[in-house]
């Protein structure tokens, strides 16, 4: 915020998209497949629902549909579109990217299309490489996808985790400006905490694990949930300190969509009354890369986040990955 130059170039949202599959998940529904209750569930995570992929349907299915939205309510046409940023965790393929598929399916050619995976941080790290792609000149109109098929790597016989995720993409179009849009973006990673939170096979490493379907998310869920509250209460106080601003001039709180009481005690340390909280939680579940751009849809669409209004995003997942940004919307 501090270079104010009338040259200097900045990035700001045109507009969202989301999806969610059409298939939902009830936690009355996984009372019958796994040794859990609805009250559980609830009352640890603040989840009642989630969304799963049909069969026949994948990420890049789910981020065509959220980024077509995107472009639509941006009022322009895929043309327009001179990078391709997706943030995501399950893939179609091992190679190309999603992003590159995704390039396809919207009959772009030629400009730059990559992956992200920075898991449930995905999105905010997506639109940080985007953002700095437009304040640097290189980009002019990037779409920013977080889309996950977070189902097809959960144990459903492990109600400690197949309880938390659901399917679903959320799409983002940011356009060079010359007034802030996007003010500042914070990105951090400690890859000691990497057991905590993990799928323990891949390709180059226990493929066979792969290969037999059981390559699943492996989760030790109170130190995830203590480690995620301390670094999103830490990158609230960067976050503001980098811009001069106080909690006060927070209009939104936009959050990754893990656990409500992970949200509520974000919301605590920023003052803001849980009615300034953007939730989806409750009906989507965690999403990973998909859950912030998702609640971002959400609450632009159904009117509660108004244009000049701030706005903060923070993300934590795997990796541990986290990171934040703040924004005028």
């Amino acid at each position: 915020m501090s270079n104010r130059e009338s040259n200097t170039v900045y990035s700001r949202i045109a507009g969202t998209g989301g999806y969610l599959p059409e298939r939902i998940l009830t936690n009355q529904e996984l009372e019958a497949m796994v040794d859990t209750s609805d009250e559980w569930i609830t009352s640890r995570t603040g989840i009642q629902q989630r969304h799963i992929a049909a069969d026949n349907e994948f990420t890049l299915d789910l981020a065509e549909h959220a980024s077509r939205q995107a472009i639509s309510n941006a009022g322009l046409q895929t043309s327009d579109i001179d990078l391709i940023v997706v943030a995501t965790t399950t893939p179609d393929q091992v190679f190309p990217s999603t992003a590159c598929l995704l390039q396809s399916r919207l009959d772009i050619h030629g400009c730059p299309a990559f992956d992200v995976q920075a898991v449930c941080t995905g999105f905010v790290y997506a639109f940080s490489v985007a953002d700095k792609f437009i304040r640097t000149g290189t980009s002019r109109c990037a779409l920013v996808v977080g889309a996950e098929t977070f189902s097809r790597i959960i144990d459903w016989t492990d109600r400690n985790t197949c309880v938390l995720f659901g399917d679903g993409a959320g799409a983002v179009v940011i356009q060079a400006h010359d007034a802030p849009g996007v003010y500042s973006t914070h990105l951090h990673a400690d890859g000691d905490y990497a057991s905590l939170l993990h799928v323990p096979s891949g390709v180059s490493n226990n493929l066979a694990a792969v290969q037999e379907g059981r390559a699943y998310v492996e989760m030790s869920g109170t130190e995830v949930f203590k480690m995620a509250v301390n670094t999103l209460g830490r990158i609230v106080d960067e976050t503001l300190e980098a811009n001069q601003m106080t909690r006060d001039d927070v209009d939104w709180l936009v959050p990754h969509q893990a656990n409500l009481r992970i949200i509520n005690a974000i919301a605590k340390k920023l003052n803001l009354p849980m009615e300034k909280v953007i939730l989806t939680v409750a009906q989507q579940g965690n999403t990973s890369a998909a859950s912030i751009p998702l609640a971002l849809h959400e609450g632009i669409t159904n009117g509660n986040i108004q244009r000049g209004e701030t706005v903060m995003i923070e993300g934590f997942g795997g990796g541990f990955t986290w990171g934040s940004a703040l924004l005028r919307y």
